[in-house]
């Protein structure tokens, strides 16, 4: 396994980040003295919470990633060390369901974690939901009930699982269907974690020999475009606007190290808990798609370098698509994981420029979904990586999230962002940022 492999990995699953953040400006971390607190709910979700002796009445109510049903409270070690520094106690829960897709009990059980904790401390003064990949999808439907005071995603999936099936197989079977269409390759339905693992090590080769020729590489920048893979995965600086051999050569890496075998191995435990396929190829336009995307351009140049026909690819892709979906599925989705952008307490969205596993592009669809703009903002981190925040990043935005609620107003500029994120001790990398339109992306938003 890639050492980049293995960091998104740890990423995705854990949200680890490894640099530590001090207690305050100026002062060195303290050494907190917090409670420690586990639980079981009743529907068997467990739950963990931490209390500092110095609580300041804050909870962070904190939602995991996708991954292993264990209970976390904070989003990696060095995090949770400066919140409980701090004082503010920490809670969170397992989740519990059939699979680590478990947004049909997630809010539930995160607000049975609140509610076990709240018996041990009393009411809070306040409480804030924070959410990680995964769990910002989580944390963003939590916002949706009036029992939280503010959420902060961090990296969040807040365009729902039925965008999320939908682009990942448009792109998935655009490669399958153009690079190996003689291998029939299952995509969809799979009937166990083995099969749908089988499929994605099968995927991921046939991409990673097509990228040995220029038709390969042009077809693998159509599928990287059709599911929003980022044109940066590695280096201080993104390939130039215009270095699209470049931009290519860094999809082809994210497919091949990791995300294939990442989404495609998720897509059997979303339909686990969805009782089946939600997304579909039939009626899909992919011509109209792709000129929907931002990287439209790249896979124009690339088609031309190599002497192939895009528009005669794109109408096979429509002309062949024969995957259609199960009704039940869709109506589970939409009910369990898709957020309404009914929001009743203030949300602050936090997201790297270019995130390999939850695109930025999510970020434009939710944003257009939101009904109560003056509740909501997002900024973006000028960096590349799936949740790849130093953690004086996020408290920084905490911060603001705060002061929102407490004011009413929002201040989410970069230079100050940048500037709270330094007095904890690292600089931040805040910057102005507009983000893509998600391609592929389902109704309103």
């Amino acid at each position: 396994m890639s050492k980049w492999r293995v960091r998104v990995f740890a990423l995705t699953v854990a949200a680890v980040v490894a640099a530590a953040v001090p207690a305050a400006a100026g002062t060195p971390p303290q050494h907190h003295t917090a409670q420690h607190y586990t639980g079981q709910l009743s529907d068997g979700a467990s739950w963990t919470a931490d209390v500092p002796g110095s609580w300041n009445g804050t909870i962070i109510l904190y939602s995991h990633g996708y991954g292993p049903l264990t209970p976390q409270d904070a989003p990696d070690q060095a995090t949770a060390n400066a919140l409980l520094d701090n004082g503010y106690a920490l809670v969170g829960s397992s989740y519990s369901g059939p699979s680590w897709w478990a947004l049909a009990a997630a809010v539930r059980d995160q607000f049975g974690a609140l509610d076990a904790i709240e018996r041990q401390t009393g009411a809070p003064s306040r409480t804030i939901a924070w959410g990680t990949s995964m769990g910002g999808l989580v944390s963003a439907l939590e916002t949706e009930r009036d029992r939280v005071d503010g959420t902060l995603t961090t990296c969040g999936l807040v365009a729902g699982a039925l965008n999320l099936n939908q682009y990942q197989l448009n792109g998935e079977y655009a490669l399958a269907h153009l690079l190996a269409p003689e291998q029939s390759i299952p995509l969809v339905r799979y009937p166990n974690q083995d099969a749908a693992g089988a499929a994605a090590t099968l995927l991921t080769s046939v991409v990673g020999t097509a990228q040995a020729n220029a038709a390969g590489r042009a077809r693998i920048a159509l599928g990287a475009a059709l599911m929003n893979e980022p044109t940066w995965s590695s280096g201080p600086t993104p390939p130039a606007a215009t270095d699209y051999p470049a931009q290519e050569a860094q999809q082809e890496q994210e497919l091949t190290s990791f995300v294939l075998n990442f989404i495609m191995t998720g897509r059997y435990q979303i339909e686990l808990a969805a009782g089946g396929n939600s997304a579909h190829t039939v009626g899909v336009d992919y011509r109209a798609l792709l000129n929907s995307s931002s990287q439209a351009g790249e896979v124009l140049a690339l088609y031309r370098q190599a002497g192939l026909d895009l528009n005669a690819d794109l109408a096979r892709l429509t002309r062949d698509a024969n995957i259609t979906p199960d009704p039940y599925a869709v109506a589970t989705l939409a009910h369990t994981s898709m957020p309404t952008g009914r929001l009743h307490a203030p949300e602050l969205d936090i997201h790297t420029i270019a995130d390999q596993l939850v695109p930025v592009g999510q970020e434009n669809w939710y944003g257009r979904l939101v009904q109560t703009p003056n509740l909501f903002r997002q900024a973006y981190v000028d960096t590349t990586g799936h949740c790849a925040f130093q953690p004086s990043e996020t408290i920084a935005a905490l911060h603001a999230l705060e002061h929102r609620i407490a004011t009413g107003r929002w201040d989410v500029d970069p230079s100050r962002l940048n500037a709270a994120a330094a007095a904890l001790g690292q600089p931040g990398r805040y910057f102005r940022f507009t983000p893509p339109v998600l391609t592929g992306g389902l109704g309103r938003g």
